[in-house]
């Protein structure tokens, strides 16, 4: 299995050079609901919420990175929808840059193969679930782009 950021906080590897690992994540739309996803007990920040994604391999782009890890984590095919802005994170061992997409699930039914849980939840829900830090920005940037879409 192709190692993504999950396996990274699992693992503790440090960023090579000081650059950041670049990590995708999608954020699954579908009728008004959100995929989050539960970090599992054996994981660094056992039981937090993260959207789906994992690490983008030398020469993929990062694109084909949430395309493909979405399809090995979730069993799902996606389109997507828009880009957001990049965020970087720090932890104490490791430097990460989220490439985060908003998604449709074009084709699938999900079953989660190293989450403990997924969820569908609102948008007002978002901000109460319990986050990996890396995944904090990407929640906010989201809400900003929503009320955008909405001409709020």
């Amino acid at each position: 299995m192709p190692e993504d950021i999950s396996e990274h906080r699992k693992n503790s590897k440090v960023s090579e050079g000081g650059r950041p690992i670049e990590v995708t994540c999608a954020i699954i739309e579908k009728n008004g609901w959100i995929l989050a996803a539960q970090r599992g007990p054996g994981m660094t920040m056992p039981f937090k919420w993260e959207f789906p994604g994992g690490k983008i391999n030398p020469g993929e782009t990062a694109e084909d990175c949430i395309i493909r890890e979405i399809n090995e984590e979730l069993g799902v095919e996606i389109q997507i929808k828009t880009t957001l802005q990049q965020s970087t994170h720090s932890y104490p061992d490791l430097h990460v840059r989220l490439h985060p997409f908003v998604c449709r699930i074009t084709n699938g039914r999900i079953a989660p193969k190293e989450h403990r849980a997924v969820q569908w939840t609102t948008h007002d829900h978002l901000p109460g679930l319990q986050w990996a830090e890396a995944d904090v920005a990407v929640v906010k940037s989201y809400l900003e782009y929503c009320i955008g879409k909405q001409g709020l």
